[in-house]
C-alpha cells in the first residue's frame, strides 16, 4: 500500500481523466458489484490512481480517506475483487466496478456492505 496520496499526475489515460466529475476532494465514489448477480456489494472512493490501477491490475484499489493510502480489496482480508468491468454512470461523478467478489465485500465479515441495516422492505413500505 503506498502510504501517501499522490497530487502528481496519475497515469490513468487522459480521455477518461477529462471525463471525470471528482468531489473538491479530488475522489468519485465506486460500486462494486457482483458481475452475475447484479448484487450491490460496496461502496469506496477512487482517485485517477486508483482508477488507473484497477482498470491496468484487474483487482480494486480505493483510496482510505481515514487512513490516507491506497489499498487493494483483498490484500489484507483475503477477500479480492477481480475486476470484471468498470463504467461511468451518465453524469461521469460515479464509477460502476463489476467484479468477481471472492469471500465478504464488507469488513465485518458480511457478504455486502448492505446486509446488516435494512431500512425498508417491500413487504413494510408506508407503513
Amino acid at each position: 500500500m503506498t502510504s501517501i496520496r499522490s497530487t502528481a499526475a496519475s497515469s490513468l489515460d487522459p480521455a477518461v481523466a477529462a471525463r471525470l466529475k471528482r468531489g473538491a476532494d479530488g475522489l468519485v465514489p465506486a460500486i462494486a458489484q457482483q458481475y452475475d448477480t447484479g448484487e450491490v456489494l460496496m461502496m469506496g472512493w477512487m482517485d485517477d490512481e486508483a482508477l488507473h490501477r484497477t482498470l491496468t491490475t484487474g483487482r480494486c484499489t480505493y483510496w482510505s480517506r481515514s487512513r490516507q493510502e491506497y489499498w487493494v480489496k483483498g490484500d489484507t482480508s483475503g477477500h479480492f475483487q477481480y475486476v470484471k468491468s468498470v463504467a461511468l454512470d451518465c453524469d461521469a461523478d460515479t464509477v460502476l466496478v463489476k467484479v468477481d467478489q471472492v469471500g465478504a465485500a464488507c469488513h465485518t465479515g458480511d457478504r455486502t456492505c448492505f446486509d446488516a441495516d435494512v431500512l425498508a422492505t417491500e413487504d413494510h413500505r408506508g407503513q
